[in-house]
């Protein structure tokens, strides 16, 4: 029988919301469903020792954080 150690559904959950960000229409929804997978492939990273999957996603987390304050900025000035 197959088993999987939990902290490989973490990493398969990781994938599927970066794929599922990926079929957004709305970019803050992207960049919102973006930002989970990246957090969960944070912990897979930080866990099986894959430091630079860690660090990629936690900057990318980072983008996403600056470009949804620069959209709601945006739609408050307008």
């Amino acid at each position: 029988m197959i088993s999987f150690d939990p902290i490989e559904w973490i990493g398969y959950s990781a994938s599927l919301f970066i794929v599922i960000s990926l079929t957004m229409t709305s970019i803050v929804k992207l960049r919102i469903i973006n930002s989970i997978g990246c957090f969960l492939f944070v912990v897979y990273g930080l866990y099986v020792k894959a430091y630079p999957v860690a660090i990629s996603n936690a900057l990318i987390i980072i983008i996403n954080i600056y470009n949804l304050y620069n959209i709601y900025k945006y739609k408050e000035k307008n």
